[in-house]
């Protein structure tokens, strides 16, 4: 009986195992950028920036270290704003709720607000079951993979997604470049002090600087060292293992039923 009852059960989980969808799994490896102008880019003005006061600190002019240009390159990664952007433009949301979703008439099949999906639970959603990140603190890599049904698709999002990360990071760093010049020239005009000038004019070709490099470089705030290529083998159901705890499932449910069964005698 209890061959018969391991048979079956694991004959049960196996056929479940094989009606249940593939999934794969696209990684791609990134070393973020902590070499973006910053701090360094002072180093010739450092103790005369002090003469700046509030100036300095109003735009942001001690610059990024690497330590905090690494944490806002994965924040940014990983954040709600930048995976909501990145279904929206992409039009994920009919992908991630295909059974709700009524491709021809291109509407959703559910009435009920609570089931609509919207991109605040998409970006929930791809948190929880789609996307995946992980830091090696010791090497400072960031690993990120994509899981699901499609292997192409899985690879075409994390590649997409650091793509998305650098544009938005570079275009933020060029937007805050260009404030801050537009800043230190009002201010270089309500000065006479020659020494503060000069201190001024280095400040405005450091973030010049900051805006040449942000322009250039695509990998602004993430380096791919290890881009997503496409899944050939399925990273779950693991047939086996499915059927091993079948096979568990039945020698514990044939030894309680014994025990039981013993006992009632």
């Amino acid at each position: 009986m209890m061959l018969i009852a391991i048979a079956v059960c694991a004959a049960g989980a196996a056929v479940i195992a094989f009606l249940l969808p593939k999934k794969y799994e696209a990684d791609i490896l990134l070393l973020p950028v902590t070499s973006q102008s910053g701090a360094s880019a002072l180093g010739g003005v450092g103790s005369a920036v002090s003469q700046l006061g509030g100036v300095a600190s109003l735009v942001g002019l001690s610059g990024l270290g690497s330590n905090s240009a690494k944490v806002e390159a994965v924040a940014t990664l990983q954040s709600e704003s930048l995976t909501e952007r990145f279904i929206h433009e992409n039009d994920l949301l009919p992908i991630l709720y295909q059974r709700r979703w009524d491709a021809a008439a291109r509407r959703w099949n559910v009435t009920d607000p609570d089931k609509v999906p919207t991109l605040w639970k998409g970006s929930k959603y791809f948190k929880e079951k789609v996307r995946t990140i992980s830091e090696d603190n010791k090497t400072g890599l960031v690993a990120m993979s994509i899981t699901w049904t499609d292997p192409k698709a899985a690879a075409d999002w994390a590649n997409g997604l650091v793509r998305l990360t650098n544009a938005y990071v570079r275009d933020r760093a060029i937007e805050e470049a260009d404030r801050n010049v537009a800043y230190l020239r009002a201010e270089i005009q309500g000065t006479n002090d020659i020494e503060l000038r000069n201190v001024i004019y280095s400040l405005i070709q450091s973030e010049i600087k900051k805006q040449m490099i942000a322009r250039g470089e695509v990998e602004y705030a993430l380096k791919v060292i290890d881009p997503a290529a496409v899944p050939e083998k399925p990273s779950s159901p693991i047939k086996w293992l499915w059927v091993l705890g079948g096979a568990l499932v039945g020698a514990g449910l044939s030894l309680g039923a014994g025990i039981v069964r013993s006992s009632n005698q």
